[in-house]
C-alpha cells in the first residue's frame, strides 16, 4: 500500500495555460498529476478546474517547446515524455486564417491546426467547391511578395482595406467524413454546363459547403482586371533566381500548420502546386476552373512564364472576350439557351466510353501498326560564329526517333542521322504572322543536350510533327489515343494566333470600353502605344469572339499548358562535385538541369527512368537514381530539400490516379511517397 506521502512524491504539478477564446489574456492552470496518468485524464481535470460550461470538444493540448499536438489521449504522461518543465497549452485546433485565392481574392475561414496540411487542404478544398484537393497546396509568401503594397499603404493616408470574404461558419471542424459519393457523376449539376454559371437550385451539392449563392458566383466568375498602377504593385520575379524565392514557401504536406509556425488569421496563398490537372469537369469544376484560369492569368501577366508577344496578344483577347461575356447578360443567356444533354444519357455515354476503353478505335491496330511520319524538312545546328542556314533533307519519324536522309530516294540506306527524343526538351518556335513554324529539340547526350532545330512549310505540317515529337520526349509513339487530339490542339492555338486582317473590327476600342494595359504584361504594355495595343488585341479577339465563358477560360487554360516552360517550378541547388550553383525546374514528368546565369537547360531527367530518389537527412542531399546507372545528387539552397523531395514524389503520387478511383485517394500512399523520413 502507498502511503500519502510516498503517492505526493510520484505526483507534480503540471502548469497548463489555458488559451480561452472569449477571454482577452490567456491563464495558467496547476494540475498535480503523475506520470501514468493518460492525456485524456489531464483535459478532464483541466476542464473540470476551469468550471466553464461550454463545448470543449475541439479543444487539445499543444506542446510549446516540441512543437507537437498531444492527441493520443490514451498515451500516458511518461509515454509522451511530459515532465514538469513542459509547457502546455489547452487550445482550439480549429482556427481561423486567411487564403488568398489564386484570383487574388482572400477568405476567411475555420481551419484544423493540428491536422497535416494535406488533410486541411482537403477540407478547404470541400468548403470553397473545389474538386481534386490534391493538385493544391498552401504556400507561405516570400518577405517581398506583400512589400510593394506595404509601401503604397505608407503613402497613403488612408489604409487599404482589403476585401475578405468571410466563410467563418465554414464546416472544416472535425465531424462526421462526407460520403464518398460526394462527387456522383450523375448528380444534378451545380453549375450550367455551357457556359459554367451556378444554378441556384443546387447552388452547393457539397452537402455541408458554407457558399452561398453570392459566394460562390464571387469564386466562380472572373473579377475585373486590375488596373495597370495596380499591376505594377505586384511581386513580380525578374529572374530564374527570383522565382526560385516564389517556390520556397510550399508548407509540408505530412505536417500541420501549427508545427510549422503558423498563426492564427495568418495570411497564406492557395495555390495549385502540381501541374496536372485530372478529369476538368464544366459541371462540376466552376470554381475549380475559374481559380485555375486565375492562376494561368497572373502568370502570364507577372510574367512567371515566358511567352511570345504572339501569344501575349492571344492571352489578352481570351481575357477581354471573358469580361466582355460575363459583363454582357444577354451572351450568358445566349449560351445558356443551348440544348443541354440529359444527364441520365451523360452518364451512360460516359460508361459506354470507360466500357470501349475511352476509344472507338480498333485498339488491336494500334498496338501492330504504328504510324510513321516522312516528309521534306529543314534542319540547322547551331554553331559558333555560323548564321543560321537551314537545309533540306527528308525526314522520317517512326516510334520515337527521327532518322533524316540527303533526299526521299535514299530512304532505304544509311541514314545522315538518327535522333532519340525519348527525354528531349520541346520547344515552338513559331511566328504565325511571319510564317514561320520551327521546333526547337533539346536531345539529351553524356555531356548535356544536343540543340536541334527543324523548319516545317505549314501550320498542318507543323502541327503533325511537333505533336509526334512532344509524345516522342514522353516515351510515346503516334499511336498513342493523345496524338490526334494534340495536333488538333496545336492547330486550334496556331488559328487563335492567326490574325485575320481582312476581317474589320467589329466594334472599335473606344466602343468596348477597354483598358488594354490591364490584359497584357507591364513590359508588353510598354513597347505600345495603347491605342495599338488596344487594336492588335480586337484583332485576335475576333478569333475568339464565338466562345462561350467556360470556353474561352478552357481554352486559356490548354494554351498556358502549351507553353514550353508551363508546369516548372525552379529551386536554387548546387550538384554534388560541381562548384557552382544551378537552377534545377521540377516538372510534371521530369526533372531538368539549368544553368544559372543564362538560363539555358543542360540536362533533362524523366521520372519514368527514375529507380529510386531518398533524402540524407544529416547532410540534407537528395539523391537520385536513373536506368543505366545515371545517379545524380544535390542540395538545395533556395528551400528545404523535403520541399524538393515532396514535389518529386507528389508528382509520382498523381500519376498514379485513374478514373476508377470513385475520387477517394491514398492518403497513405502520398505520405510514403512525400514522407521521405518515415
Amino acid at each position: 500500500m502507498l502511503s500519502a506521502s510516498d503517492f505526493a512524491s510520484a505526483s507534480w504539478d503540471l502548469v497548463v495555460r489555458v488559451d480561452h477564446p472569449d477571454e482577452e489574456e490567456q491563464k495558467d492552470v496547476t494540475l498535480r498529476v503523475s506520470g501514468d496518468l493518460h492525456v485524456g485524464g489531464v483535459m478532464l481535470k483541466l476542464v473540470e478546474q476551469i468550471n466553464i460550461a461550454q463545448d470543449w470538444s475541439d479543444f487539445a493540448l499543444w506542446w510549446e517547446q516540441k512543437r507537437c499536438w498531444l492527441l493520443k489521449t490514451h498515451w500516458t504522461l511518461d509515454k509522451c515524455g511530459v515532465q514538469a518543465d513542459a509547457k502546455l497549452v489547452f487550445t482550439p485546433q480549429h482556427k481561423m486564417l486567411r487564403l488568398r485565392l489564386p484570383n487574388v481574392k482572400t477568405v476567411r475561414l475555420r481551419v484544423s491546426f493540428s491536422a497535416v496540411v494535406f488533410k486541411a487542404v482537403s477540407d478547404i478544398c470541400k468548403a470553397l467547391n473545389i474538386r481534386r484537393p490534391e493538385e493544391l497546396s498552401l504556400l507561405k509568401p516570400s518577405s517581398d511578395y506583400f512589400k510593394k503594397k506595404k509601401k503604397k499603404d505608407k503613402n497613403n493616408k488612408e489604409p487599404l482595406i482589403e476585401d475578405i470574404l468571410n466563410l467563418e461558419s465554414s464546416p472544416t471542424i472535425s465531424g462526421p467524413p462526407v460520403s464518398p459519393g460526394l462527387y456522383s457523376k450523375t448528380m444534378t449539376p451545380t453549375y450550367d454546363p455551357v457556359n459554367g454559371t451556378p444554378v441556384s437550385s443546387t447552388m452547393t451539392w457539397f452537402s455541408d459547403s458554407p457558399l452561398t449563392e453570392q459566394n460562390c458566383n464571387i469564386l466562380a466568375f472572373s473579377q475585373p482586371p486590375q488596373s495597370p498602377e495596380a499591376l505594377a504593385d505586384m511581386y513580380q520575379s525578374r529572374s530564374l533566381v527570383d522565382k526560385t524565392k516564389l517556390n520556397a514557401g510550399w508548407l509540408d504536406s505530412s505536417r500541420s500548420l501549427m508545427e510549422q509556425g503558423i498563426q492564427e488569421d495568418e495570411q497564406l496563398l492557395l495555390r495549385f502546386k502540381y501541374y496536372t490537372f485530372f478529369d476538368l469537369n464544366p459541371k462540376y469544376d466552376a470554381v475549380r476552373i475559374n481559380q485555375l484560369y486565375e492562376q494561368a492569368r497572373w502568370a502570364i501577366v507577372l510574367e512567371e512564364i515566358d511567352c511570345t508577344e504572339e501569344e501575349m496578344l492571344i492571352f489578352a483577347a481570351l481575357q477581354f472576350h471573358g469580361i466582355h461575356t460575363a459583363r454582357s447578360p444577354e451572351l450568358l443567356e445566349d449560351c445558356t439557351s443551348e440544348s443541354e444533354v440529359d444527364e441520365v444519357e451523360a452518364a451512360l455515354s460516359n460508361l459506354e466510353v470507360t466500357l470501349e476503353g475511352g476509344k472507338a478505335d480498333n485498339t488491336l491496330e494500334d498496338i501492330t501498326d504504328i504510324p510513321k511520319l516522312a516528309d521534306n524538312l529543314k534542319l540547322f545546328r547551331p554553331k559558333k560564329l555560323i548564321l543560321k542556314a537551314f537545309k533540306q533533307y527528308w525526314f522520317v519519324f517512326k516510334d520515337t526517333s527521327i532518322t533524316y536522309f540527303k533526299n526521299k530516294e535514299l530512304e532505304e540506306g544509311e541514314p545522315v542521322e538518327k535522333l532519340n527524343l525519348r527525354g528531349c526538351e520541346v520547344v515552338p518556335d513559331v511566328n504565325v504572322a511571319g510564317r514561320k513554324f520551327g521546333i526547337k529539340l533539346l536531345i539529351p547526350v553524356a555531356d548535356g543536350m544536343n540543340e536541334v532545330y527543324l523548319r516545317c512549310d505549314h501550320e498542318n505540317q507543323y502541327a503533325q510533327w511537333m505533336a509526334a515529337c512532344i509524345l516522342a520526349s514522353k516515351g510515346k509513339t503516334m499511336a498513342d489515343s493523345s496524338y490526334q487530339p494534340e495536333v488538333l490542339n496545336i492547330l486550334s492555338f496556331l488559328r487563335m494566333k492567326n490574325r485575320n486582317s481582312t476581317s474589320s473590327v467589329a466594334s472599335g476600342p473606344e466602343n468596348m470600353d477597354m483598358n488594354p494595359e490591364c490584359f497584357v504584361s507591364p513590359r508588353c504594355a510598354k513597347k505600345h502605344k495603347s491605342k495599338q495595343l488596344a487594336a492588335r488585341i480586337m484583332e485576335a479577339h475576333q478569333n475568339v469572339a464565338q466562345m462561350s465563358l467556360v470556353e474561352a477560360k478552357l481554352r486559356f487554360i490548354q494554351a498556358w499548358q502549351s507553353l514550353p516552360e508551363f508546369g516548372l517550378t525552379y529551386y536554387l541547388v548546387r550538384f554534388k562535385g560541381s562548384k557552382k550553383d544551378d537552377i534545377l525546374g521540377v516538372s510534371y514528368n521530369r526533372l531538368i538541369r539549368i544553368d544559372a546565369a543564362t538560363g539555358v537547360p543542360i540536362t533533362t531527367w524523366r521520372f519514368a527512368n527514375m529507380k529510386q530518389w531518398n533524402v540524407n537527412w544529416e547532410i540534407r542531399q537528395v539523391a537520385i537514381e536513373f536506368d543505366q546507372n545515371v545517379s545524380i545528387a544535390f542540395s538545395c539552397l533556395s528551400a528545404d530539400c523535403k520541399v524538393v523531395h515532396e514535389y518529386i514524389g507528389g508528382y509520382i503520387f498523381l500519376s498514379t490516379r485513374s478514373k476508377g478511383q470513385n475520387e477517394t485517394l491514398d492518403e497513405d500512399l502520398f505520405h510514403k511517397l512525400t514522407g521521405g523520413q518515415e
